[in-house]
């Protein structure tokens, strides 16, 4: 998942929530989501972008995010979220979107 930082923001990197088993980590002046080495829970990768989804909305240090299809897929499926995962349509999704799929599952 790429990060889009909003014009107030230089640089977000680490755990936004110790408990999701995922941080951002800044990859040649763009940002990225990395999963932990250390263990993970089953829905800590879906919970990860919902949270970045949400942080996006407020446009304070985040202005969108960039979620490949596989990528959400895999998050929906560990979150056991089955029904969502088979009506992924788009290509990439972004923060509106992965809020209209909660919204629309009620995830």
């Amino acid at each position: 998942m790429e990060i889009i930082l909003s014009k107030q923001c230089e640089s977000l990197t680490g755990a936004i929530s110790t408990d999701l088993g995922y941080f951002l980590v800044n990859r040649k002046g763009r940002f990225f989501s990395q999963r932990s080495r250390h263990s993970v829970p089953p829905d800590g990768h879906w919970r990860f972008i919902l949270c970045c989804a949400n942080l996006a909305q407020t446009r304070l240090y985040l202005t969108d995010i960039r979620v490949k299809r596989d990528e959400l897929s895999d998050a929906l499926y560990e979150a056991h979220h089955f029904i969502a995962a088979t009506h992924l349509r788009l290509p990439i999704y972004n923060a509106r979107d992965i809020l209209n799929l909660k919204n629309t599952f009620s995830l």
